[in-house]
């Protein structure tokens, strides 16, 4: 069992499909390791050992015969995200205590393709930062080098895949919260269509920015694993387009065509203090030219967030801060930059927010049209490379953790504003780390990006990179 985690989400499937190992053998090896290294690499808030054999057990008893496709595949859920029976603490002190009695749907869809959870990864408060540093816990970090951050939100689920605890894991993306931690940790991270995924009963925003994707060390398995959650769902406010024939890992198996395709390496936005580090500036560039090389058009371009559509989403972005409940005698209780995004929200009237969601609504329209004739659109994920724990929170001004953070994402958010799909790929290193790379496609078209994915996968094999053990 020392070498499970080597395998891959669609392989460890398939090993217990042929009897070469059991469910409860791979969930096991998964509990083993997230014990030896989760805490190191604050990838967990809560482990649930004894709910993950059971399930193991009932599936090695029932057999995988009509079970899902990733029957007996260990993973697990993003600490945002309701787990009936198990503990969900949003990252925050005031949740401490608090155990959902129904699943958010993504879950159910996950146990219904087999998948077997074993606990919650960890989160910053309420999913806000770009970074994941809970109060009371360990910082998550890239396996790569522990003394910098794995990003955030889903800096727990990222940490873990990396470093080989699970193959495979659920994220959620409001303003680049699945991508920026896939840079950083070198793994595929898809941010899905708007509605792609179904948030019910209770999740989701008004604004529509948050969504649920995938983590994985491959492309093949993060379109297995979007091939599990992306279901249509009645009563989503949100229908994209149907899926491809067959599924996003069947779409894998056909040639993705001759595309046309947008190089912005430049900031997106004025101000802000970005500065684009060389080194992310360069990927994203040989990225370019790798795809030349395969036979698609690349054309630099300059692609800009008009300074009324940064302002709409850092409006929207803090007045959705007050969507967690908290009793005003809590709200001391709460982290300096969660209280500062919420005291901002707070300031915000009605007339404001809905001027925020309608001027959002003019900007996308320019973004989608200016971007008409390209089928996707190359970037760096992220501005500089990871960045070590505590850089953002230096100084205790939250203001000025705010604008860092904006001045390390100034992409991600664009592709949440427009609804449309977004994957960040481990193409490039520098000096040891990942430097992730992003394409951001047409809305409905996360085949695209996955069959764009999976030829550079091929050209630039990345699956044999392995972090340092620790």
């Amino acid at each position: 069992m020392s070498d499970l985690h080597e395998l891959t989400a669609l392989e460890a499937a398939a090993a217990i499909r042929r009897g070469d190992i059991t469910a409860l053998d791979a969930v096991d090896a998964a509990l083993a390791r997230a014990e030896r290294l989760g805490p190191e690499l604050g990838a967990f808030a809560l482990l649930t050992p004894e709910r993950a054999r059971d399930a193991a057990r009932a599936l090695d008893r029932a057999g995988v015969a009509g079970a899902g496709p990733l029957a007996g595949v260990p993973t697990a859920v993003k600490d945002l995200t309701a787990t009936a029976g198990v503990p969900t603490r949003r990252g925050s002190v005031i949740y401490d205590g608090w155990v959902p009695d129904r699943d958010d749907e993504v879950v159910g869809l996950l146990r219904e393709a087999g998948t077997i959870s074993i606990g919650k990864t960890a989160v910053p408060e309420f999913g806000l930062p770009c970074y994941t540093e809970p109060a009371g816990a360990p910082p998550a970090v890239t396996p790569w080098d522990r003394t910098r951050s794995a990003g955030g939100s889903s800096g727990g689920a990222a940490a873990a895949v990396a470093a080989g605890v699970l193959p495979v894991a659920h994220g959620t993306d409001g303003g680049g919260s699945i991508r920026i931690p896939a840079a950083v940790c070198g793994l595929v991270g898809l941010k899905t269509t708007r509605g792609r995924v179904p948030a019910g009963p209770a999740g989701g925003d008004p604004a529509g920015l948050s969504v649920h994707g995938p983590l994985a060390r491959t492309v093949a398995d993060a379109a297995a694993l979007l091939d599990a959650v992306a279901r249509p769902s009645a009563g989503e406010p949100f229908v994209p387009a149907a899926p491809p024939a067959g599924g996003y890992l069947g779409a894998l198996a056909r040639p993705v065509g001759r595309r046309r395709i947008a190089l912005a390496v430049d900031p997106p936005i004025d101000g802000h203090d970005v500065v684009v580090d060389p080194a992310c500036r360069a990927a994203a560039e040989e990225v370019g030219a790798l795809l030349e090389d395969l036979g698609h058009d690349v054309e630099p371009v300059r692609v800009r967030l008009p300074d009324e559509g940064v302002a709409a989403f850092l409006t929207l972005w803090q007045v959705l801060s007050l969507g967690d409940p908290v009793d005003p005698v809590d709200e001391p209780r709460l982290l300096p930059l969660t209280r500062y995004l919420r005291a901002r929200g707070r300031e915000y009237g009605g007339a404001a927010a809905m001027g925020a969601l309608h001027t959002v609504q003019v900007v996308t329209r320019r973004l989608v049209a200016e971007r008409a004739g390209y089928d996707a659109v190359l970037t760096p994920t992220v501005a500089l490379p990871p960045r070590p724990v505590g850089w953002f929170t230096a100084g205790g001004d939250p203001a000025d953790d705010f604008a860092r953070q904006i001045a390390f994402t100034p992409w991600t958010a664009i592709a949440n504003l427009t609804g449309e799909p977004a994957i960040s790929l481990p193409v490039c290193w520098s000096d040891g780390l990942p430097i992730g790379t992003a394409l951001r496609g047409r809305r409905g078209e996360e085949d695209v990006l996955l069959g764009l994915a999976a030829e550079l996968e091929a050209a630039r094999p990345w699956r044999d990179r392995r972090p340092p053990e620790g």
